[in-house]
């Protein structure tokens, strides 16, 4: 029997760019899931809604919750004004809201944009939470997208997300295998915005500079690079652990970019080149990043004798993260596993997430 689902997905990520709404169109037929992402739309944050995001980390705990309500609320606004822009019949909406405390070792993970006021301010059923129960169960509650690169994208060796920060997927003998693996975007906006510039279009940028080899060494020096998966970073690693070696590194602009893009690819190329069993690897890269020419061209140049790179349609290199929560809200509703302990750590698979309906 084929069960055909249709989901807005939400999804605001570490970068900040903004919110992302895909109205996608989920199938299931005996066991094998299709899409077709059939709407799209990008809201850019304010410099005051990106500034209250950013420094959500620092909030007293009743601010906090303060900005949940009203970024829940402001979320239920932009999917109702998506809905009836585009004429859309929707069975309900998969949020991932957005990421301000990420600490798992203490069991502590927290996605703002309350899905009852998310609920409330759009009349739709509403599935959000998502990470929290993983955490709960031992996990890392990060990534999350794998499943989706299991059920939308295996043909693929390897799957690349790059957002703010780089994550990695691919299947090790009947296990999916996920983890962050370092820096992305985040590091390369924290520099552009130095010189008042949201992010360098295209890597031009960082294409004209030259190699800081001491900041190179300095960041490939650390200590999570190190570790074990599963393991994952958010907002506040970077904070404590990155940008003090950015603001005391007296280098231009072009050099920092230019030198920030090659620690990414060298991190990432050695992940790859430490989990290939074979010649001639699919590499499918997804994220902002996938945008970024020159971080591009350097991915292919050092992975040019194992491993191909595979930039998809515009459409799937800036939505595939709202698809894939719009597919893990499907495999809420239908009680089935969402998150993958393989991935995450966690002492058993699971179907996480929270249902809010409308009041």
């Amino acid at each position: 029997m084929k069960k055909t689902f249709n989901v807005i997905g939400l999804m605001s990520g570490t970068s900040l760019d903004g919110l992302d709404l895909a109205y996608c169109q989920i199938s299931e037929i005996d066991g094998v899931y299709q899409y077709t992402i059939a709407k799209t739309k990008s809201v850019d944050y304010t410099l005051e809604m990106k500034s209250n995001l950013k420094n959500a980390i620092h909030l007293p705990a009743l601010g906090l919750l303060e900005l949940n309500n009203t970024y829940g609320t402001w979320l239920g606004e932009q999917a109702k004004l998506f809905i009836e822009e585009e004429n859309l019949e929707v069975d309900f909406i998969a949020s991932h809201g957005h990421t301000t405390h990420h600490q798992p070792k203490k069991g502590v993970t927290y996605q703002i944009g309350s899905g009852q006021h998310l609920a409330n301010a759009c009349n739709k059923v509403v599935i959000n939470d998502f990470r929290t129960n993983d955490v709960a169960l031992g996990g890392q509650g990060a990534p999350l997208v794998p499943i989706g690169d299991m059920l939308f994208f295996k043909e693929y060796d390897f799957c690349l997300n790059l957002g703010g920060i780089s994550n990695i997927s691919f299947q090790k003998g009947k296990d999916r295998i996920a983890y962050d693996i370092g820096l992305a975007n985040m590091l390369l906006n924290y520099i552009t915005q130095k010189i008042n510039l949201a992010y360098d279009k295209g890597g031009d940028l960082a294409r004209s500079g030259k190699l800081n080899q001491n900041l190179l060494d300095s960041l490939s020096a650390l200590e999570f690079y190190k570790l074990p998966y599963p393991k994952s970073i958010g907002y506040e690693w970077f904070l404590q652990e990155v940008i003090p070696l950015i603001d005391k590194t007296e280098d231009t602009i072009p050099n920092l970019l230019h030198t920030a893009v090659v620690h990414i690819c060298n991190q990432i190329t050695i992940q790859i080149e430490q989990n290939i069993s074979k010649k001639n690897n699919q590499l499918l890269v997804t994220g902002g990043g996938a945008l970024n020419s020159f971080l591009i061209d350097t991915l292919k140049k050092e992975l040019q004798n194992t491993t191909t790179v595979i930039i998809p349609s515009k459409t799937v290199i800036e939505f595939k993260e709202a698809l894939i929560f719009a597919l893990m809200g499907v495999l809420k509703h239908q009680n089935k596993t969402n998150v993958l302990s393989s991935v995450t750590g966690a002492i058993k698979d699971s179907s996480s997430g929270v249902i809010f309906y409308p009041q």
